[in-house]
């Protein structure tokens, strides 16, 4: 009980109840106290005056616990953090939260108590006990304790230790706070390309898929390798490329640290049109995850804008078949990008779908559209576009249902012409040819939100 006073100094009258976690015997009062005759396996400890006190971090009260000469290399039962299915009897299944071992080791470390740290690993707990399948030095990384995570490797906590999932503490360097984890953790000795044992991923897969640049930067200067790849074959650039967010709120920084990661990663040297094993590239992912400047900088690196994946996938495809979320980032401008690097055509039959998911991106439309010299849509188009979206863009939509089946202007045509001369070399031949800026613009399908 939190408020119990403990009388002296025998670990049975103090901590009530320890059992050994091999033979599981139970000591008396004044039986076997751990300093007399240490135990070849740790003590199961039940006590909860000492769990509280560690929870809570009360070191005084743990300094009472522990005592000069006593042992801190105990075990102690916790829950885990999610329910699982669990067969009680043969047949008979129940969710429920299964015990698992930990040790007072990883209770402070886990919760950045260094002083407590201090005092159990002066009283002999083990730096790389992992009864749950971590050792304290994972769940200090993972909590992004850097105090801790040192106290642990001067102890001589072993920094490539891979936990129950496979992976080493510089694999769980990515949350906020950890980034001084991880300078010391190779500081200490661990390997910067160490994977992890089942998806084989190195830390710098890890950084890449969570966008975290300064880790990526500070793992690339002590000399990870860019084209690292994992058991599917993905790069830490395609990992970089698929970076998702979460709500239309992060969208912005998805992008902006997703164009860091990828320029950081291609001037380290990695290669910009590297293939996953079924044939994806970085630039698929990208249009997918609607990443308009990190589609512009893969092209600008000369990666082909018609490569297909094993599917028969090319870019553009994955750009119009990318998820909702992709709203919110513009995929007008991916759109754009690609055909003006040259990427083939939608067929003019799937161009009913195509509005019907994209109606709510106009501009998305428009691109498209003005690829071609006749509006390639049905009369009974105007049935795929909500009326409320109608009436939002009253204007756009107006003008491309009046163009529906019918020639397009002069202009335009002389556009389309143009283009289609150019064909292979469009991307470099359009910006040299010596033609007023809005012309230009107008060449490389600039936005007018209407058509003509």
């Amino acid at each position: 009980m939190p408020g119990r006073r403990s009388s002296p100094p025998h670990w049975g009258h103090r901590l009530g109840c320890l059992r050994s976690a091999s033979a599981c015997r139970v000591w008396g009062p004044r039986s076997c106290p751990a300093w007399e005759a240490p135990q070849r396996s740790p003590l199961l400890c039940r006590d909860m005056a000492l769990q509280n006190a560690l929870y809570t971090g009360d070191l005084a009260r743990l300094q009472e616990l522990f005592p000069p000469h006593s042992t801190a290399d105990l075990l102690l039962e916790s829950q885990a953090a999610e329910p699982r299915w669990i067969s009680h009897q043969r047949g008979l299944w129940s969710l429920t939260y299964k015990e698992e071992l930990t040790t007072p080791l990883h209770v402070a470390a886990s919760r950045g108590h260094t002083e407590i740290l201090r005092l159990l690993l002066r009283r002999r707990a083990r730096p790389d006990s992992a009864p749950g399948g971590r050792t304290a030095l994972h769940e200090a990384c993972a909590a992004g304790h850097t105090a801790c995570a040192h106290e642990l490797l001067v102890a001589g906590a072993d920094p490539n230790i891979p936990d129950q999932d496979g992976k080493r503490p510089l694999h769980l360097c990515g949350a906020a706070g950890s980034l001084e984890c991880a300078e010391l953790l190779l500081r200490f000795g661990a390997k910067v390309d160490g994977r992890s044992e089942e998806e084989e991923e190195t830390p710098l897969h890890v950084a890449a898929r969570l966008g975290h640049v300064e880790l990526a930067d500070l793992l690339l200067r002590r000399g990870a390798c860019s084209n690292a790849r994992d058991a599917e074959g993905w790069t830490p650039l395609l990992a970089a490329c698929d970076a998702r967010c979460t709500s239309p709120a992060d969208a912005e920084a998805t992008a902006t640290h997703c164009l860091q990661l990828c320029g950081l990663l291609l001037s380290a040297g990695a290669d910009a049109d590297a293939a996953d094993q079924d044939r994806r590239r970085p630039l698929h992912l990208a249009c997918r995850r609607g990443h308009a400047d990190v589609v512009e900088l893969l092209l600008s690196c000369g990666v082909s804008a018609n490569a297909m994946d094993y599917g028969g996938h090319t870019a553009l495809h994955y750009a119009l078949q990318g998820p909702a979320a992709a709203l919110a980032q513009g995929p007008e401008h991916t759109v754009r990008a690609l055909l003006n690097h040259g990427a083939v055509r939608v067929w003019p039959g799937a161009l009913p779908k195509v509005l019907e998911r994209w109606c709510a991106s106009p501009r998305t439309i428009e691109v498209l559209m003005n690829t071609y010299s006749i509006m390639q849509l049905p009369e009974e188009a105007v049935g795929l576009v909500p009326p409320e979206t109608l009436q939002k863009y009253h204007r756009f939509y107006s003008s491309l249902l009046a163009l529906v089946r019918q020639p397009r202007s002069l202009q335009h045509l002389s556009r389309c012409a143009l283009r289609a001369h150019l064909a292979a070399c469009l991307p470099h031949a359009l910006p040299r040819l010596p033609l007023p800026a809005r012309l230009l613009r107008y060449l490389q399908l600039d936005f007018e939100d209407v058509l003509y």
